[in-house]
């Protein structure tokens, strides 16, 4: 005889119906409130309150974008390129999953991170207890004036769906996620070109912006990084199924 947990969780279309449940059960609380809201399409780690990634659980309000696994590549890219005492920005930040993952693996990191949804930046300040700053504005404009020029690294996971594609995405995405988080107007890379012309005031010479895509937006994506006067380049992980595209800001 199956669980009857398992069973409703995987006629609701939960594919990981066992795990779920486990992480449901683990969760505490009323466990009948926690599963309607699963089955009702709500994600799983706002159900929670966590999402794992980099080995790192993260806490997930309501209404927050979900921290995606394949953003561990663009973690990965970023600590390939910073310096010792790095000036790091998460730009677009979320929950400020890419940030605490890179202050866990780099301790001596000054970061700041930013979004525009003020319920990202409660839950980022929250996970983000060792960040200079999680601040609230449009892209790199939040940041402190004295930040310009003087920053190592822009890492960025902007929302790169093509707007008439987010009517096709995930129903927990398109319904319980921030639409704003999502779309990036008509080919995705509205944002990515944005961050890509504000990036070299705040970049010191010889800096690093890191931006995630799809694969099939790399090369549009590079040609705008290289169009701010970026160095630019394409890297893929094939097991995430994630793609990064980096611009390294010209030295005087």
């Amino acid at each position: 005889m199956g669980d009857p947990l398992v069973d409703r969780l995987r006629a609701a279309g939960c594919v990981f119906a066992e795990d779920e449940a486990a992480l449901l059960v683990e969760a505490g609380g009323d466990l009948e409130t926690l599963v309607a809201r699963r089955v009702a399409g709500e994600p799983l780690e706002q159900v929670v309150g966590w999402a794992a990634f980099a080995g790192l659980r993260i806490a997930v309000a309501p209404g927050v974008f979900v921290p995606r696994r394949r953003s561990e590549f663009l973690v990965a890219q970023a600590l390939a390129v910073l310096p010792a005492h790095a000036v790091v920005v998460d730009v677009c930040c979320g929950t400020g999953a890419i940030g605490a993952a890179l202050l866990a693996a780099r301790p001596d990191v000054v970061l700041h991170a930013a979004d525009d949804d003020p319920a990202a930046v409660t839950c980022a300040r929250g996970n983000l207890p060792g960040a200079a700053g999680v601040h609230r504005g449009d892209l790199l404009a939040a940041l402190p004036p004295d930040l310009a020029g003087r920053v190592d690294v822009v890492v960025a996971s902007t929302p790169y769906v093509p707007t008439d594609a987010v009517a096709a995405m995930p129903a927990e995405a398109r319904e319980h996620e921030p639409h704003a988080a999502l779309d990036g107007g008509g080919d995705g890379l509205d944002v990515v070109r944005r961050l890509a012309e504000q990036a070299p005031a705040w970049l010191r010479p010889g800096g690093h912006l890191l931006v995630e895509c799809a694969e099939h937006q790399a090369g549009a994506a590079r040609a705008a990084l290289a169009g701010a006067g970026f160095a630019a380049a394409v890297a893929r992980d094939e097991e995430r199924d994630a793609t990064v595209v980096s611009g390294r800001r010209a030295r005087p």
